[in-house]
């Protein structure tokens, strides 16, 4: 699995939910909603995560995006992209498959 966080992404993690350099934020499944890839779950984050056992990370700006090992039964083998969606003023998630 490969994961994408676009700049605006970072732009909206940094100014929306005051992410710093040397923070993270974890991407984990939550039993609630639908996505393209599980029914009955969608795809949340915290920032308030240390990281134990990361399957796929992108690190910018010093800043830890990651999955974990646990969690990666959610992606049923697709990868994941992170962008923001300004008209929605929101995080959009993208999982195409490789």
């Amino acid at each position: 699995m490969e994961m994408t966080i676009s700049e605006a992404a970072v732009k909206w993690f940094k100014e929306d939910i005051s992410v710093k350099e040397g923070d993270s934020v974890r991407f984990y499944p939550m039993f609630y909603g639908t996505s393209p890839v599980q029914e009955k779950y969608s795809l949340a984050f915290s920032t308030h995560d240390e990281p134990i056992q990361i399957h796929a990370s992108q690190k910018i700006d010093d800043i830890e995006f990651y999955v974990e090992e646990d969690d990666i039964w959610f992606f049923n083998g697709h990868n994941l992209i992170v962008d923001y969606n300004p008209d929605k003023d929101e995080l959009e998630y993208q999982y195409p498959k490789p």
